[in-house]
């Protein structure tokens, strides 16, 4: 069994993933804006990834923009056959590298034919909505971007949906226009805002895909981290990402990252063991933050 099959799987859409993926919001420049500073190392971390056994690759055409997307190609393509790329749409980057609201119905058929032909695809496999009403989750009703995006799917450009940076309420609201086959929100050891959330979409075999974590552009620091990775003979973010996975079955995991090296730590992830005095150590980590 390879290590990241060690991490098991679940259902995304039509297909089965294993629960261990990659994001790709790395491989673009500084703040995700440009060329990759090293293009040949980004290449080699889309097939190292792919080669270890990840089925499960987040991107986004706005990552860039246009960047990730043409790496994935560039390297991946032809696509492995259980290959799953999931992309998100609702944004847009400024010319100063500024992240803007792209929701009309037209700016999200745009994303959608960008998302198909950077990455050399005629049906996209899953598309989250972004959703930026706020920084973070903010209320208001998304009927109008979610039916938009509906009726994409119709036209067979997309064919699963899924949310991202949304409430609770407004997946709700969500699953009453679509099928939703995931959601991904602002997730992690310390951050756990979303733990009613997540249970949920358990109960209903949905996939919750926490980005960030790892903590994002500022890594997580605990002392009560760094003393269990200290006592496992690992590394905090391997334990972050271990204590994931026991989280919930329906976590998928995207961690990402620009080396290979960083790579194929994250994915040593799926092989820690936790023992339930140490999961019960890491929940107080949110507690203290």
């Amino acid at each position: 069994m390879s290590t990241v099959q060690k991490s098991g799987t679940f259902t995304l859409g039509s297909h089965t993933v294993k629960r261990l993926g990659y994001g790709a919001m790395q491989l673009a420049g500084p703040h995700v804006f440009g060329p990759p500073k090293d293009h040949d190392a980004a290449i080699a971390v889309l097939r190292e990834a792919v080669a270890s056994g990840v089925n499960h690759i987040d991107t986004s055409d706005y990552y860039g923009p246009h960047v990730t997307n043409q790496l994935i190609r560039e390297a991946l393509a032809p696509y492995p056959q259980d290959l799953v790329i999931v992309t998100k749409i609702g944004a847009r980057r400024g010319s100063d590298g500024s992240w803007l609201p792209a929701y009309s119905a037209k700016e999200l058929e745009q994303a959608v034919h960008d998302n198909l032909r950077n990455l050399g695809l005629e049906v996209l496999d899953v598309v989250n909505l972004r959703i930026m009403f706020g920084m973070g989750p903010t209320e208001g009703s998304i009927e109008a971007q979610l039916t938009a995006l509906a009726e994409l799917q119709r036209k067979g450009l997309v064919r699963h949906i899924g949310l991202s940076n949304v409430t609770s309420a407004q997946v709700k609201e969500g699953r009453g226009i679509a099928e939703i086959v995931c959601v991904q929100n602002h997730y992690n050891l310390a951050h756990r805002d979303d733990d009613g959330l997540i249970d949920e979409l358990a109960r209903d075999a949905i996939a919750y895909t926490p980005f960030f974590p790892l903590g994002g552009f500022s890594p997580l620091q605990s002392s009560t981290l760094s003393d269990v990775a200290a006592r496992l003979g690992t590394t905090p973010l391997q334990v972050a990402l271990a204590w994931l996975l026991k989280r919930s079955p329906n976590i998928l995991l995207i961690p990402g990252t620009s080396s290979v090296g960083h790579l194929r730590e994250n994915l040593a992830a799926a092989e820690l063991e936790l023992s339930a005095d140490v999961l019960n150590e890491l929940d107080g980590v949110a507690k203290a933050a």
